[in-house]
């Protein structure tokens, strides 16, 4: 594959809470993960690093993302980090290094093919766009499955169905039959 657009999202039930990520393609072919405990942004930024993961020899990559800490970790903040000792700039900890390496580690196994850095865009959430629609719809769903104790990843290369991207992804319980009374 030449070129890819996908989004990515993340969610959080409670900050910190039960959590969840996702990524879903222009194609319908999609990835989840739950975590029985994490925040948003570790929701943020397992979507991008799985994104990255399982596009690993598409050369033109593009993310849309609604997360400008995502996108803003990837492009500008995650090597710092790494040449200060895993500083920040207010010289506490940083968080979440351990994602940080990964995508480091995921970025440079690019740069070490000749394929060109993944590009960014950044999209307004909730707000119609179809691909962060759908996203969203799987990281929430995801971080439900969380909330009962389960940790695992689904994808369609992993057995599940595309989705169909030329239409809205259901809103929150759209998709989920009626409670009787």
């Amino acid at each position: 594959m030449n070129a890819y657009t996908l989004a990515t999202d993340g969610a959080c039930m409670r900050n910190p809470g039960p959590a969840g990520w996702a990524w879903v393609g222009e194609d319908g072919r999609w990835a989840a993960g739950s975590l029985v405990m994490g925040t948003n942004n570790i929701g943020e930024l397992l979507a991008v690093l799985h994104a990255i993961r399982d596009h690993a020899h598409v050369e033109k990559l593009l993310i849309q993302a609604d997360s400008m800490y995502a996108i803003n970790t990837y492009t500008l903040w995650m090597d710092a980090h790494a040449r200060r000792g895993w500083k920040t700039s207010a010289k506490e900890p940083t968080k979440n290094v351990e994602i940080l390496q990964a995508l480091i580690e995921a970025r440079d196994a690019r740069r070490a093919t000749g394929l060109p850095d993944v590009v960014f865009e950044h999209v307004r959430g909730h707000a119609g766009h179809r691909l962060n629609g759908w996203a969203d719809e799987r990281c929430v769903r995801a971080s439900h499955h969380g909330d009962r104790g389960l940790a695992a990843i689904w994808s369609t290369d992993r057995g599940q169905e595309l989705i169909d991207v030329r239409v809205d992804a259901p809103k929150a319980g759209e998709d989920k039959p009626a409670r009787r009374r």
